[in-house]
């Protein structure tokens, strides 16, 4: 049977990647939101559907996906979706993305990724937030008694 060794390293002495390796999947952390929550602000507002994930290094990407069902209440009303890292918007000031209804109760599934470099080894909350921006009546998440999904994949750096 060969012994498999890297860097001329057993495999329990091998504690970092070798340089150049970047690209692979360190961590998954995921959370879950399946609350029916309404939002009727013109500003953005937490949806509560939210995920924290400590990188193992500085150098290290967050891939982040954010998966939900709503559905708006009025017709002729505009939202906006974003993502946030701790207190920075991640879409500045135009968002990830809107959705208009042109008829009243209209459902919609929404499905956000995002590449992120945080620069940092600390605890980092990913949540995904709304607005409206045009129109009245609110909207609701989880509309259809369905669970908003967050996921938050650590990427070794490249």
């Amino acid at each position: 049977m060969a012994i498999i060794t890297l860097n001329n390293n057993s495999l329990s002495s091998v504690t970092a990647l070798p340089a150049g390796v970047g690209g692979k999947v360190l961590q998954v952390v995921q959370g879950t939101h399946a609350s029916q929550d309404n939002f009727s602000t013109t500003s953005y507002q937490a949806s509560a559907t939210d995920v924290t994930i400590t990188p193992s290094s500085t150098s290290s990407k967050i891939l982040v996906f954010y998966t939900s069902d709503f559905y708006i209440e009025n017709a002729d009303a505009g939202w906006e979706h974003t993502l946030y890292r701790d207190s920075t918007n991640l879409g500045s000031t135009n968002g990830f993305g809107s959705t208009r209804a042109d008829v009243p109760d209209t459902a919609f599934q929404i499905a956000v990724n995002f590449l992120d470099t945080p620069n940092t080894t600390s605890a980092t909350k990913y949540e995904f937030y709304v607005r409206r921006i045009e129109g009245s009546g609110n909207l609701y998440l989880n509309g259809n008694n369905s669970t908003s999904v967050i996921t938050a994949m650590e990427i070794a750096g490249w």
